[in-house]
């Protein structure tokens, strides 16, 4: 049989590990070189694609360079969010596959979050309505842990891990003065509030910051927001506040639209942010206490200092395992996460695989038994859940001028 080229794009907002997945689509589609004659790197997505923007990776990354994906946080590739027409009958589809066959392309992959399964299911649905051979896959990717049919996404591990971990360190800060005081830490999740829920991650016994975790998946009530914060005032001194950016009023009205305008993306999601200074803004007017507000923002998905090995290693395999699955002739399928649990109970993951069909343009949210009836807290359930998935850490190589030595395009 003859030979073909594999493709492979980024796509949407970076992880700690999105790199890690690539380097598990490279290397496992360079050690197929009796099928595979060359692995293909989309520059920017599969917009910089339609632009000819392609490198390739035995040139742009030989030998051992490209094991430095493993601890490069970012994007090597750049990303993009570009939304493919709904149609399938636009000129734009078979410009692509016109690409793809100039290139000689056998497997495209795609790595990425909800709207990049968006692409990858209409790419595999117009590659079957014309005949092409071509496989298409999905590799999961997004710190909001927010798509559906998997235990869990490659990044939300690592980013948890860098959540809990700095609102460990807010809080020891926090606790110098004994002084009344609120600290507001926001956090990445505009519907789905996993990232948020890892906070809890941070305690270290019952009744110890933060105090408050609020999720967008309950309803937000300032007022007794304010009345809660008053009465854990009578048994401590400094009170951490964790909440979600898109947390909201029970008309759905986001936090955040009480104090500023909220421009929205190509998708035509709402761009959140503001609900932390807001809510220190509230703070200190309605109780007159000092009240400071965090916004973690980029550094929650770009921290590589704070990566989860565990998080690394399942995004390797993530990725080596899309391969596997494309040429046993997989396609329109999304890699998957199955826990499992080995005789003695510990924590494993196993790969899987998911219609693309069924997961693009949903949204997994934290389940509301894993939220305390109160509206402000996490269960011990989603502690069990999230704990295994922060563990191990790895090794960042340091250059000559002492800082990490991470690979990236010139």
């Amino acid at each position: 049989m003859a030979k073909k080229n594999l493709i492979v794009g980024q796509s949407g907002g970076p992880t700690a590990v999105i790199n890690s997945s690539l380097y598990g689509v490279v290397s496992e589609g360079l050690a197929h070189s009796d099928a595979i004659e060359h692995v293909y790197g989309m520059v920017n997505g599969i917009e910089g694609f339609l632009n000819d923007c392609i490198l390739d990776f035995k040139e742009a990354l030989p030998g051992e360079k490209l094991e430095a994906l493993t601890h490069t946080p970012g994007a090597y590739l750049g990303s993009c969010r570009y939304k493919l027409p709904e149609s399938l009958e636009d000129p734009v589809y078979p410009a692509l596959f016109r690409k793809f066959e100039e290139l000689n392309i056998g497997w495209f992959f795609y790595i990425g979050g909800n709207d990049s399964m968006d692409t990858v299911s209409k790419l595999s649905r117009y590659a079957a309505s014309i005949g092409s051979s071509i496989r298409v896959i999905g590799e999961p990717k997004t710190i909001d842990n927010d798509l559906v049919h998997t235990d869990h996404t490659p990044g939300f591990g690592s980013a948890a891990k860098y959540v809990a971990s700095t609102v460990r360190e807010i809080t020891v800060d926090a606790n110098v003065y004994e002084k009344k005081s609120v600290t507001i830490i926001e956090i990445m999740g505009r519907h789905a509030g996993w990232l948020t829920a890892a906070s809890a991650l941070a305690r270290k016994y019952d009744g110890d910051n933060p105090l408050f975790i609020y999720l967008p998946e309950v309803s937000f009530d300032q007022e007794i927001f304010l009345s809660d914060l008053e009465k854990a005032f009578e048994k401590n001194c400094n009170l951490i506040v964790c909440v979600s950016e898109g947390i909201h009023d029970d008309k759905g009205t986001f936090i955040c639209e009480y104090d500023s305008s909220v421009g929205t993306d190509s998708f035509g999601h709402k761009m959140l942010a503001g609900c932390g200074k807001y809510l220190e803004n509230l703070v200190r007017s309605r109780l007159g206490v000092k009240a400071r507000s965090v916004e973690l923002n980029v550094s929650q998905r770009c921290s590589a200092s704070l990566i989860s090995a565990t998080d690394q290693q399942e995004a390797i395999s993530a990725g080596k395992f899309g391969v596997q699955a494309a040429l046993n002739g997989e396609t329109g399928k999304m890699v998957s996460f199955i826990r499992q649990t080995d005789s003695d109970g510990n924590y494993q993951m196993v790969c899987g695989l998911e219609d693309v069909n069924a997961i693009c343009n949903e949204e997994k949210t934290v389940p509301l038994e894993w939220i305390t009836s109160d509206g402000h807290d996490v269960t011990e359930a989603f502690i069990q859940y999230a704990r295994p998935l922060i563990q191990g850490n790895i090794n960042v190589p340091l250059g000559e001028d002492g800082l990490p030595a991470f690979v990236y395009r010139k």
